[in-house]
């Protein structure tokens, strides 16, 4: 089995990282491969640059020259994933939606830690738009931007573990679901703290897309995500 993983920012090195955490949970005979955008933002950390993202991770989807067996969005409440499904047969996985309905198995409330402020309402959204919001408890965000994750790693355990807590106790979240896959491996420090489960998206998908392609299941194309219609389309870079 093969299962592409798509960074939405363009810096490699968080490509790098997301793909090493879904190697750890993924099952023997697994092939995790990462792929980077070729264009878009550095992070992605509002609308513009999430529309923006959503084309380049489809670019880079469909310009992969492999056979391969699922897809994973590795952006938390980021745009595209319907996109893709439109353009696949295969399952395709969002970060976002697979780890709160993890979440759900393991507690009646869960609430996400996020990054900035500005992407609180992004993750609503989605949430929302999948059906999952109404066992959220709250989406807070620790005030640290994508990028920090990686050049201060202390201060964002800190902060992110300060938001967890207090998810949990002004909350009453059972259940915390770390909104960014550049927070990967954080998951141990933030349960220590908190004790209540924590879910990263990365881990979630993996196991998630796993599931479906062994099950055999794959996107419906009776309606919502149905090819699209074949038309003159210009300018456009993906090869449809």
């Amino acid at each position: 089995m093969r299962i592409l993983i798509v960074n939405v920012n363009t810096t490699a090195s968080m490509t790098e990282g997301i793909a090493a955490q879904a190697r750890k949970f993924a099952a023997p005979g697994t092939e995790i491969v990462g792929l980077t955008p070729r264009f878009g933002a550095e992070s992605v950390e509002g609308n513009f640059e999430s529309y923006l993202c959503a084309v380049g991770v489809m670019d880079a989807v469909m310009r992969h020259d492999q056979p391969f067996d699922a897809v994973i969005q590795a952006g938390y409440g980021e745009h595209g994933r319907e996109g893709l499904q439109e353009l696949l047969e295969v399952p395709v996985v969002d970060i976002t939606e697979a780890a709160a309905s993890t979440a759900m198995f393991l507690g009646h409330k869960y609430s996400v830690v996020t990054t900035l402020d500005r992407a609180v309402p992004l993750i609503e959204d989605r949430l929302k738009l999948a059906g999952l919001d109404a066992r959220c408890a709250s989406v807070r965000a620790s005030g640290m931007a994508v990028l920090e994750l990686e050049t201060q790693p202390q201060r964002a355990v800190e902060t992110i573990v300060a938001q967890a807590e207090a998810a949990v106790r002004d909350d009453h979240a059972e259940v915390i679901c770390l909104g960014c896959g550049g927070m990967a491996e954080l998951e141990a420090k933030v349960r220590e703290r908190t004790g209540v489960p924590v879910v990263d998206g990365v881990a979630a998908a993996v196991s998630i897309a796993e599931s479906l392609v062994r099950l055999g299941l794959r996107t419906s194309k009776v309606r919502t995500y149905a090819p699209p219609r074949p038309k003159s389309v210009i300018g456009f870079p993906l090869p449809l």
